[in-house]
């Protein structure tokens, strides 16, 4: 497995800013003692926010005794990537890049609805691989208490590595964790959330790095023509389109729609649609059946 040193370990702790409101800050308190005790850390990093905001809180906490690792592979785009990595150096957050193989594992290629565990057993058996050779006591990832009441298969393949999770612990949701980044004054605090590109495939449609590819282009096209927060849900010789609410009304004219399928058709699509709900996380798991998103968690 190839690594490459992105940061160095700051010869200096930085002094945590304290949140205003009493509870934020009991929560923040309540943190700092969860990662104490993990002893030499990785945190996996991704560059979001919740994972940005751990990886810096570590650091506060535990200074050379952390080390953030992000995993690339081709469901990761390289806007993402680049971002990451330099939220970490501006942060002086150390980082290293590792590589991950999810993509050649047959059982997450076939993008069934379990697709999403395999991607986490593949960075938690890789990580700790890592964590075992590099002499590091713990693996942490960035899970809030807002995500345990979504479909995410991802959080059984940590509990599995048992893999720490400092931010549902510390009692912290979404809006909690960018309340924090916002007064620690970290750029990353309003950042859209961001899945991994495999999450804009339609469930049963092969995971290919051609189809990643054609995802990551759509969405950079849309950034380039002025949308913030957007997805490419890809269903086959069909693209949906979604595009934040707030953003719609700009995405609704004729003008748009002949740039949208200007593109899109470029890029393959025999048809190109605009979701009229716009965008939301996790669009795709409401194609999936009640018994799958019950028993999934």
């Amino acid at each position: 497995m190839r690594t490459h040193i992105r940061a160095k370990p700051p010869k200096r702790r930085k002094i945590s800013p304290v949140p205003a409101e009493p509870n934020l800050a009991a929560k923040r308190a309540l943190l700092d003692d969860h990662l104490r005790g993990l002893g030499r850390t990785l945190v996996a990093y991704s560059g979001g926010v919740d994972s940005a905001f751990l990886a810096w809180a570590a650091h506060q906490v535990l200074g050379s005794h952390m080390l953030a690792v992000i995993a690339d592979s081709p469901s990761l785009a390289r806007t993402q990537l680049a971002d990451a990595t330099a939220f970490a150096a501006e942060q002086e957050v150390p980082l290293e890049v590792i590589v991950t193989s999810e993509l050649d594992r047959p059982e997450y290629a076939r993008n069934d609805a379990a697709r999403c565990f395999h991607c986490k057993d593949e960075l938690f058996t890789t990580m700790e691989e890592f964590r075992s050779r590099r002499g590091f006591d713990s693996i942490a990832y960035g899970v809030n208490v807002d995500d345990q009441g979504d479909f995410r298969p991802g959080q059984r393949a940590a509990e599995q590595h048992r893999v720490a999770a400092p931010l549902r612990d510390a009692g912290l949701s979404k809006h909690d964790i960018r309340e924090l980044a916002r007064a620690a004054g970290l750029r990353v605090w309003d950042k859209p959330a961001s899945a991994c590109l495999s999450s804009r495939i339609e469930y049963g449609r092969e995971v290919t790095r051609e189809t990643l590819s054609v995802v990551e282009r759509g969405e950079s096209a849309l950034h380039a023509l002025g949308f913030r927060q957007v997805r490419v849900r890809h269903h086959g010789d069909i693209v949906r389109i979604e595009i934040a609410r707030e953003e719609l009304t700009r995405a609704l004219s004729p003008e748009m729609a002949a740039e949208f399928t200007r593109i899109f058709k470029a890029l393959g699509f025999k048809f190109v649609t605009l979701d009229l709900e716009g965008f939301r996380s996790g669009s795709m798991n409401t194609f999936l059946a009640a018994e799958i998103l019950t028993g999934g968690r």
